[in-house]
Parts: structure tokens; sequence; C-alpha cells
């Protein structure tokens, strides 16, 4: 199956598989078990993401991270994929670097495109810590500083002795970070240091909650340091043709100085000769924020749209009270569709994670019908949802996303019609197009009681006999001469109607 790429505004992409809708699933949740076997379980799914409509795969973290049950956020050396003996193993939680390979050349043989995460802004783990003229901020306003200097004893020193120089000599030293939250002399609880010398100062622009957002975890990563910036733009590089990457997710972009991701991203594009898609991870429940980042970026990527995420989040918890025709205010899908990567939870929503907010089991399949059978919009599905999170009792919603993703496979093409009309029964229909035979949906959903709505599929569907290919609502629906119908839905559910 060959890929190709659809050109979007502000030079973004998505990726088609023929005119076939581009999917991501985000293969991968928090508490996966640490018996490096995932790649292998990734490698044998292959065959089965495709033919489910999976397009391109977002992969874990993966390389070395500060031990080997690291979900690979706590950065140490992004050049070991589990490949040489660092942190007390050889592979990382996933596995090998032999069997990652083995896994992204399975996908690439089922034309599923691959996604790197790149986790730049901290590193963990240090080899070693090194004295450093330091001062203490107020964590509410890391613009404050709270005592006179003093020197600290940092972890910052990486030297990665397992690996050597093998691709790689640089070696990171206190003055490639702007600060920590550690002092192994003194060991003081719930303190950030910002680093004294050499010009230091937290970077800039980078998100203004608590002042400044630039610090956010372990050694936070100088983008204004010379050294720094050429070094992770080599790096770009060597991950993207290393692993025959299509794309990046992108972590923790707004405690990133904004211009570094945009003129590195542009950079590893130039250098690779590469589209790759991007999309980032910048964790704010607020529109304005997101693009200013974006215009900031000069829109060269994507972002994942946090105020959809919420906005599923409250629907499921209000009880039938949301008003669902309210769904998409203020969300990135509504205001920058080409934009927008749309998921329901993620690694950082899941139970028992930082960002806990996570969309209760009865809506989700209204959430995951909303992002995979409209026009607007990259979807991402959740390997959490979709296979279940064993550690925290969460199901596998297989079952109910498997046709979901049949819709927007087949179905979901041509031009919309919304009716965000009811304060609980919202719909929407495609027309569907000569492209796909028999393509055309009509997607219908309550928070509150069931009940049915006049919608219109176009008329030359007249006559045409649905069916809701969820098997929410049985029974059949005929489309009049002029191409409109009365589609039902249960309470609290979803039906998406499609032709027999």
């Amino acid at each position: 199956m060959m890929l190709s790429f659809v050109p979007v505004s502000g030079g973004e992409v998505e990726a088609h598989h023929n005119g076939t809708n581009g999917t991501m699933m985000q293969y991968f949740e928090w508490h996966l078990p640490n018996d490096g076997n995932h790649w292998n379980r990734l490698r044998d799914d292959a065959s089965n993401l495709r033919n489910r409509g999976i397009t391109a795969i977002w992969i874990p973290p993966a390389w070395k991270g500060t031990s080997q049950n690291d979900v690979g956020y706590g950065a140490y050396d992004l050049y070991d994929l589990g490949e040489f003996n660092q942190k007390g193993t050889v592979r990382t939680k996933y596995g090998t670097r032999s069997q990652l390979e083995s896994a992204i050349h399975a996908l690439k043989n089922n034309g599923v495109q691959v996604y790197g995460d790149v986790v730049m802004n901290h590193k963990g783990g240090a080899d070693a810590t090194e004295n450093v003229l330091a001062v203490e901020v107020n964590p509410n306003n890391r613009n404050q500083e709270i005592s006179g200097d003093y020197t600290i004893e940092a972890w910052t020193k990486f030297d990665f002795p397992g690996r050597g120089n093998t691709y790689s000599d640089f070696k990171w030293r206190w003055y490639h970070f702007d600060g920590v939250d550690w002092d192994q002399s003194r060991q003081f609880q719930n303190r950030i240091y910002k680093f004294r010398g050499d010009g230091k100062a937290w970077d800039w622009e980078v998100d203004s909650e608590n002042g400044n957002y630039d610090y956010l975890m372990y050694a936070d990563v100088d983008m204004d340091h010379p050294e720094v910036v050429n070094e992770l733009r080599r790096w770009g590089e060597w991950y993207t043709n290393t692993l025959n990457l299509d794309g990046f997710r992108i972590d923790a972009v707004k405690h990133i100085k904004y211009s570094f991701t945009r003129d590195w991203l542009t950079h590893v594009r130039n250098a690779t000769g590469k589209e790759m898609f991007a999309v980032a991870e910048f964790w704010k429940n607020d529109l304005g924020a997101l693009e200013n980042y974006l215009n900031k970026t000069n829109w060269n990527h994507s972002v994942f749209d946090v105020p959809l995420h919420y906005n599923l989040y409250n629907a499921s918890n209000s009880g039938g009270n949301y008003d669902m025709a309210k769904l998409l205010n203020g969300t990135v899908v509504q205001k920058h569709p080409m934009h927008a990567v749309t998921f329901v939870d993620n690694h950082d929503s899941q139970p028992g994670e930082s960002l806990e907010s996570f969309v209760q089991e009865w809506f989700k399949p209204l959430a995951y019908a909303l992002i995979l059978t409209r026009e607007q919009g990259y979807p991402s599905v959740f390997y959490g949802d979709y296979y279940g999170i064993p550690t925290h009792s969460v199901p596998a919603m297989k079952a109910k996303i498997d046709p979901i993703l049949e819709a927007r496979q087949n179905f979901a093409y041509g031009t919309q019609h919304d009716y965000f009309d009811h304060h609980n029964i919202i719909g929407w229909t495609r027309e569907g197009n000569t492209t796909h035979p028999n393509s055309g949906l009509a997607t219908i959903m309550s928070d509150g009681p069931g009940g049915e709505k006049w919608m219109y599929v176009g008329q030359n569907k007249a006559g045409q006999v649905w069916h809701d290919i969820t098997g929410n609502k049985p029974g059949t629906v005929t489309i009049n001469a002029d191409g409109w119908a009365n589609f039902s839905v249960n309470g609290g559910s979803v039906s998406i109607w499609v032709k027999r």
C-alpha cells in the first residue's frame, strides 16, 4: 500500500492512504508491563492496525530513561534505543533497538507511518553531580528570586559511559542547563534552583504560568546555548534517519522556547528532505495560549486539542446536563481544523497520572465518534482506551471502538452537515464521495434521553436502507426521495447510520 501526503495550511501535512482518512494511534499507556516485549507486540499487531484503518503509529519514547521501567519521559540518553548497557539495562521498558526496528519494518510493510516521540525539554538520570552556583526561585513565580547565590550539587553531568562516543561525542555539563530542583548536598524538598553564571536565565518565550514555565523537571535544557541547539538538531536528523520516521510527537512544548521548536523542526525537515508531520503537546485548556504558540512557531506543525479533551471530560461528568450543542466551543478543531490533532485521552490524563482527567467509560464511544466521523481534525486513538489499562481496571474498548474506526475508514467522507441544535442530542452527516463506494453516514449522540433527529445525507442516497454500524440501535432507516431521514439514538449513547 503506497503512502501519499496531502499538504494542508501552514506547511502542515496529514497522512492519507490512497485517499483514505488518516487515523493515528498512540501505541502505549503509562503502566505497560516492564517486560521488554512491547516492540514485539507492536510488530505482531501491524497488520491488524492497518486493517482497522490506523494509518500512523505514535510510538513511546524509544531511548534509555532513568531506569529500565522508565516510560521514556525521564530521558537519559536519546541515542540509546535499547542498544547499550546503561542505567543497569540494555533494553528499554519496551525492548531492544533491534526489536524496535523490526516493529517499524512491519508497520512500514503494512503501509502504516511511524511518528517518534521527541523529549528535549529535560534530561534525567545524570551520571555525576557538579558544583554549580545557583539561586532559589519562587516555585509559583519563577521570575522571583528568593535567596542569595550559593553553590549546590546538581545532577548535570552526562557522559554516557555505556555508549561512549558512538553516534555522538557530545557530553552534557551544567552550562547546558538552566536549572534543577534538587541539591544533592542539602537535599531540601520543593526547591527550584536557577543557575548563575554563563549568562544564565530562564528561556523565553515559554508559557507564562508560574511567571515563567521553562522549568518542568530534572535538569532543564538551556535552549539558548548554541552547543545545545546544534546537538539537538544533529540528534533530530539521526533519530529521523535511523528509524526512518515519518513524523514527530513533541513533548512539553510549553516549557521550551517556542522559537527553538519552530527552528528545530524546520532544520530537521530540510536536513532529511522529509515532510515530517509534527504535533506538539502544549497541555493547556486555553485556546488563546495554543493560538499564541502556533503563531510564534509560524504554524509549522499541529497541536493536540487539549480544550476538546476537557470538553469531553466535562461532558462525561455532567450527568446528562452538559450542553452538547457547545461540545466544540473553544476548541482548536473548531477554529483551526488543519492544525488540530483530536484525542479523547492519553498517557497523562489516564487514571493515576499527573494530569488525570479520564473521560468516563459511558461517554467514550460518543467521544470517539466525534473525533473519528467528522471531517475536521486528525484523530488519535489511545492504546489505553483500545486495549485497556489492567493496572487500573480500565476495560478494553476495542469492540466498541472498532465499528467507529470502520465508519471512519469506509464511510466518513464528503460534505458534512452539522446539527448541533439541542442540549442533549446532536448529530452530523457526511454525503460520501465517489472514491469510496457506499460512503456517507449519519452520526447521532445523546448525553441524556434517547431521541431522533431529522438530517440530510444527500439526494443521491434516496431510497437507501441504512443501519447503525455500532449495533446500539436495532432496525433500519430508509432515506426519503429528498435525501432526508429520521435517525434515532438511545439515551447516553451514539449511533452511526450507514448503508447496509
